[in-house]
């Protein structure tokens, strides 16, 4: 066990990190003083980055914020309030006021909103790409966004609102949107989005007649594959979620199989998961090539993904 320390206060808090984020890197917040901000009545905090070293202050945007996670590059983002609203990152990344940033080579650099006030950064992939959720003109509806070479563009959603989770290196985007005028549960359906493309709701791609509705995408890897939560009709996430995988056929092949078989969907009874840290049984803890051969090895069919050039499953 080894003491990383804090940046001056009490205590520091680490993040779960992204996938890509290499070996020995931890990045989160600490409080940088044990005197409470008169302002707000709270320690104040700032995002660090330690990999091998003493913990590094990475600043912020004139407030408190914190760091989500890093790339293999070691990019940094997170959020931070501004100068005129001090308090509002203090205790939540994404709470009202806060500003998603990207922290390189000493540097913080506000990614900006979609005309609102707040946005949030979720996740980098190695080319400095960032996804997240950004507010529109009156801070009433977020929006995924997709934040490149500093240019934020809006994802559109599914109906009223959405927020991305993941992107790989290929630029392919995962998310969630909340559905409009949805009476009964689920409110909200998985999302991908790829450039040039709407936002494709992820329950088009599967059988019409399978017996979960996706609603969460949590991950996205270099092959396409996406992780998220299902529920079956007219269920809440926090009920009766299930985790799902959808594995696309190899390059090249037209036929993914029958979707009309066995709809049954692979998945598997579990609580509300950690996005990027999913747990497949309560009584054993998998790791990411475990988790993959697990879903690998029952998969009942195959599911082509419009646009992905789908593979077959072992």
């Amino acid at each position: 066990m080894l003491d990383l320390g804090t940046l001056g206060g009490p205590d520091a808090f680490p993040g779960n990190g992204c996938a890509n984020q290499r070996k020995g890197l931890v990045v989160e917040g600490s409080n940088t003083s044990s005197t409470p901000d008169p302002a707000t009545g709270l320690f104040p905090n700032h995002p660090f980055l330690w990999e091998n070293g003493p913990m590094i202050d990475l600043g912020s945007l004139g407030g408190n914020g914190a760091a989500v996670c890093a790339n293999n590059r070691g990019q940094v983002i997170g959020g931070s309030s501004l100068a005129d609203n001090p308090g509002a990152c203090s205790e939540e990344i994404g709470g009202p006021g806060c500003h998603a940033f990207l922290w390189e080579h000493g540097v913080m650099q506000d990614l900006g909103t979609l005309g609102g006030d707040n946005s949030t950064a979720v996740w980098i992939n190695d080319a400095g790409e960032i996804v997240g959720g950004a507010d529109l003109p009156g801070s009433e509806v977020e929006h995924a966004f997709l934040w490149r070479n500093g240019v934020m563009t809006d994802l559109g959603t599914l109906g009223s609102s959405s927020r991305a989770d993941a992107v790989n290196s290929k630029g392919q985007v995962v998310g969630t949107s909340r559905l409009l005028d949805r009476t009964i549960p689920p409110f909200r359906h998985a999302f991908l989005w790829e450039t040039g493309g709407p936002m494709i709701d992820l329950n088009s791609l599967i059988p019409t007649n399978s017996r979960l509705e996706l609603v969460e995408a949590a991950n996205i890897n270099e092959r396409g594959e996406i992780f998220g939560q299902g529920v079956p009709a007219r269920c809440f996430v926090d009920e009766c979620g299930h985790l799902f995988l959808l594995i696309p056929c190899a390059e090249g092949t037209d036929d993914c199989g029958d979707p009309a078989g066995d709809t049954t969907a692979t998945t598997q009874r579990t609580p509300v998961p950690a996005i990027n840290s999913p747990t497949i049984s309560p009584q054993r803890r998998l790791t990411p090539s475990g988790i993959m051969a697990s879903w690998r090895a029952r998969m009942a069919h195959r599911y082509h993904i419009r646009g992905l050039r789908v593979w077959p499953t072992d």
